[in-house]
């Protein structure tokens, strides 16, 4: 579960998990689960988690008056109070009386909107602080910017003048050594160069020469980063000072940051095992349903295979179940199940476990499995088994749960049975709870006589010769030992020597065990089928009584439909026939109009006698809409589109008024609808065939006259994006391995288009400023795959 978790708080607090045995903390365990859970299969709810950062060493640390926070750290908090407010917003939209631990954790949370604030006042969005941190980071940048403009200046002429001369190739550029802007010059012209030798290749073919004329304004630069660094120091001690009262609230922040995470994996987990938040009861009982073991489910998964799910049942007047039956035959298994399920419920884990199932709380939960022996501490197997009965009749008590697998065994057979029963008393006069295997007889028999204690057995399949897994309260199990020993193929005269030596009647006892449970489990499976085939009967009949009450209800619907037609349509003719009337006096029997009217009456007359489908076809005619060509065609949301003149297409997201809202990729735009034009499907199977068509002629030309720059400026946004677009194409086509995008710097619109789809193209690596020396943040450097 561990691994589920995102944050090292949350982390930490899957190692803290404990035992507990108060039914209020339990619950309340469970509870916060639930409503995690809840979120979780939710599909319409998405928990806001990620973005947290462990702080706590950090805050620590500037406890001390002086430390302060650097930038990434920072940044880091800013990250952490965003993440925080993000999930207290979402908590907030939830409604309390449905998660109201969530909701109660949320409204305890210290308001934390000011330091946010304050952070975003000295920080940009990428975690730097911003020139206008304070009036003084303001003027040493803008001097510094001014310093590193003119060395970039002086040295760009400095390396034309060399490469006028023949000192240096023409594809050469200046570059950074040791922080100071160099040349890079062939060894035996660095003394027509004049300067400072920083560095030279690793092949000693190219050394790196600051020129003379720039070492001032380079140590001038080197002076205003180190003014900087002290102005930034101060701006984040400074900071510290504001931050320092507030350390207690940030911590708890981080404490609620992790219980969250914590949460998310309990309940990340419960969905991986199919567990559910159990019903709980104050006293203890083992009341389950189809009960599965975690871990051995979780495995069964990866195979395929399906887990046989368990079902039991402790109470007061079965406290103790006495399990016995073959060997890998599941008994430990169930008994692990048991030790498995009872732990995590009482640690406030959701469990896999049937929703009509109780769960009690043990006050102690004591275990004997598995090979204890020890050489260092002189035990054998039998003596670790035998201390560990020492302990667990000395404390067991009304609300201890015992689970102890293979009861007395390890020792001589007689003795150890006779020692196994004694202390099986004991612990049921001390009224402890437990589920114990074994394959004792005597214990089977002490269970029969003994109130308190119950036999249950693991079936087998005597038939087929394989467990089955399943689990029967109530009467003891069979080792087949003989059957077992004759599917091995031990020789059959050894087996029946085995049988005379232990007598005919041991053996048929056995025998009669296996016909007791082979009568039970016919018994219960037609039992189990005439259930079904009743239940089958009953939903038969609830159908059929639906289907009748439905059938009941469209009749009543049609005659009352029919009753209101026909008066309706009794209305529609007096109506007809009172304005006919009206008609021909009015026209004074005159002959044409009389003869007009009378025609409207014997239509209507034809209308009436026709089906009501048929009228109600002839009162609403349809009106066939009409056909448009898709280059007339009226634009509507959702439509492929293209600007005109272009070949990129994109699609409508919504129409206002003269302009629509339009998609490019990941890029969004608002343009006249009349610089549109529709795309039919016809058109784009068309462009994908064109585009599927190029040859590698085209690819050759391309890499031939491909350049690695492109300049934007003076071009509007779209006009840009649809070159950037061909551009980047090109450059992923031909392999080239870095490019760059002169935009200018302008209002930094046209810079944000642009990086907003390079974001979105897969074959892009990275993308950044140039060098301030080189273009800044007027040019885009591109890096690709």
């Amino acid at each position: 579960m561990e691994a589920l978790c995102t944050f090292p708080l949350g982390k930490e607090e899957v190692q803290r998990i404990v035992f507990t045995s108060n039914k209020r903390e339990i619950e309340l365990m469970l509870d916060e689960t639930h409503e995690l859970m809840r979120i979780l299969q939710d599909a319409s709810l998405d928990l806001p988690v990620g973005g947290f950062y462990d702080l706590r060493e950090d805050l620590a640390r500037i406890r001390v008056e002086g430390l302060f926070l650097d930038e990434n750290e920072l940044f880091q908090l800013r990250k952490t109070l965003e993440a925080t407010h993000q999930l207290r917003m979402f908590i907030q939209t939830l409604p309390e009386h449905e998660y109201p631990i969530l909701s109660g954790m949320a409204s305890q949370l210290p308001p934390l909107s000011l330091i946010l604030r304050d952070i975003d006042r000295i920080l940009d969005k990428f975690g730097r602080i911003k020139d206008n941190a304070s009036p003084e980071l303001a003027t040493i940048r803008k001097e510094l910017s001014q310093a590193q403009s003119s060395v970039s200046r002086l040295i760009n002429s400095i390396l034309k003048q060399a490469q006028t001369d023949g000192y240096i190739e023409k594809d050469v550029s200046p570059t950074m050594r040791e922080g100071r802007l160099v040349i890079p010059v062939p060894p035996m012209y660095k003394r027509k160069l004049g300067g400072i030798v920083h560095d030279e290749s690793a092949t000693g073919k190219t050394v790196f020469v600051e020129p003379a004329q720039v070492v001032e304004a380079n140590n001038r630069i080197r002076e205003l980063e180190g003014e900087q660094r002290r102005e930034i120091i101060r701006i984040l001690t400074l900071f510290a000072n504001q931050l320092r009262p507030h350390i207690p609230d940030l911590l708890n922040t981080q404490l609620f940051l992790g219980h969250i995470d914590f949460l998310r994996a309990k309940a990340l987990f419960a969905q991986q095992i199919g567990a559910i938040r159990p019903t709980v009861t104050d006293e203890p009982l083992v009341d389950w349903q189809r009960a599965r073991h975690p871990l051995l489910l979780l495995t069964l998964q990866k195979q395929g295979k399906t887990i046989v799910p368990l079902d039991i049942l402790l109470n007061k007047k079965q406290r103790i179940l006495l399990i016995s039956g073959p060997n890998a035959g599941g008994k430990s298994v169930c008994l692990k199940t048991v030790a498995l399920l009872q732990y995590m419920v009482q640690c406030g884990l959701p469990v896999p476990v049937a929703e009509t199932s109780q769960m009690g709380i043990f006050q102690d939960i004591f275990i004997d499995i598995g090979d204890e022996q020890s050489i260092e501490d002189d035990l054998s197997t039998y003596s670790s088994h035998l201390r560990n009965m020492k302990h667990f009749v000395r404390y067991a008590k009304d609300r201890t749960l015992l689970l102890i697998d293979e009861f007395g065994g390890g020792t001589e057979p007689q003795i150890g049975g006779a020692i196994a029963e004694a202390t099986l008393d004991r612990l049921n006069k001390n009224g402890a709870y437990g589920v114990i295997t074994t394959h004792y007889t005597n214990l089977k028999h002490f269970a029969e006589d003994v109130e308190g204690i119950v036999n249950g057995a693991m079936l087998y399949d005597r038939h087929n010769m394989q467990p089955l897994f399943l689990l029967q309260i109530g009467r003891p199990g069979s080792s087949f030992a003989v059957e077992i020993a004759r599917k091995i193929g031990l020789p059959e005269d050894i087996i029946q020597a085995a049988v005379d030596k232990v007598g005919a009647e041991h053996v048929d006892y056995d025998k009669h065990l296996q016909d007791i449970a082979r009568d039970k489990r016919y018994w219960e499976t037609k039992r189990q089928k005439i259930r079904q085939q009743e239940k089958k009967l009953e939903e038969t009949i609830a159908r059929y009584q639906s289907e009748m009450d439905n059938i009941n209800r469209t009749k009543k619907e049609i005659v009352s439909k029919a009753k209101q037609e026909a008066a309706d349509l009794l209305q529609q003719s007096n109506s007809l026939i009172e304005n006919t009337i009206r008609k021909i006096k009015e026209a004074q029997a005159d002959k044409e109009t009389t003869r007009k009217v009378r025609q409207e009456l014997e239509e209507y007359k034809q209308q009436i006698s026709d089906s009501p489908k048929l009228k109600a076809a002839k009162s609403k005619p349809v009106k066939n809409k009409p056909q448009i060509k898709n280059t007339e065609r009226e634009l509507a949301v959702g439509d492929t589109i293209r600007l005109k003149g272009q070949s990129m297409n994109g699609t409508i997201l919504e129409i206002q008024g003269k302009n629509a809202l339009i998609a490019i990729g990941a890029l969004k735009s608002n343009v006249p609808l009349e610089r549109l034009e529709y795309v039919s499907n016809t058109q784009l199977k068309k462009q994908a065939s064109a585009a599927g068509g190029r040859t590698s002629d085209e690819v050759r030309q391309r890499k031939l006259h491909f350049k690695h720059d492109i300049d934007l400026r003076g071009m509007r946004a779209d006009e840009a994006l649809q070159a950037v677009m061909y551009f980047i194409d090109d450059a992923i086509m031909v392999g080239a391995g870095t490019v760059r995008i002169l935009h200018g710097t302008g209002t930094g619109a046209l810079r944000q288009v642009i990086r907003q789809y390079l974001s979105t193209v897969s074959g892009v690596a990275s993308f950044h400023d140039e060098h301030v020396q080189f273009g800044g943040a007027g040019i885009t450097v591109v890096e690709l795959e």
